[in-house]
């Protein structure tokens, strides 16, 4: 097994996550352990979630979502397991209070509450600068 050292992105970045362009919604992988994962996204200009020239709600969940799916990858990635294709199974207490705009970088925290059986429950912090932009408990599935 190679190994990557943090932060990660670009094609070893993709190779931790079953998205490929133009859904990509992680830019990096900053740091990592077992329950928890700090990920970011840069906004770019033609992203596909980009209104005008800011990046639309439904952009910035699906960056939250991915960024699950990223330590679900990264841990795989440690066992020498390709990384799983997984689903949304809920979203809950999701607050956004603002959205970044081209050439903004985002940086969410997620914290594993519980894994079983595939199904893993967090929560996730999104931060502009030093900001909390949005939160959400989201419940992911990993498909068999």
């Amino acid at each position: 097994m190679e190994m990557i050292s943090l932060p990660i992105s670009g094609e070893k970045l993709l190779s931790l996550i079953p998205q490929r362009p133009p859904i990509v919604m992680v830019s990096s992988l900053e740091s990592y352990d077992d329950k928890e994962l700090v990920s970011t996204f840069v906004v770019r200009e033609g992203n596909i979630f980009v209104n005008g020239a800011m990046l639309a709600e439904s952009g910035l969940l699906e960056h939250m979502a991915q960024s699950i799916a990223l330590h679900t990858g990264y841990s795989y990635f440690l066992k020498g397991e390709d990384a799983p294709m997984g689903y949304i199974g809920s979203m809950q207490n999701v607050e956004i209070q603002d959205l970044p705009v081209i050439g903004e970088t985002v940086f969410s925290t997620i914290t594993i509450l519980q894994e079983f059986m595939g199904v893993t429950l967090v929560e996730i912090e999104t931060k502009l600068e030093d900001r909390i932009i949005a939160r959400a408990r989201i419940k992911t599935v990993i498909a068999k």
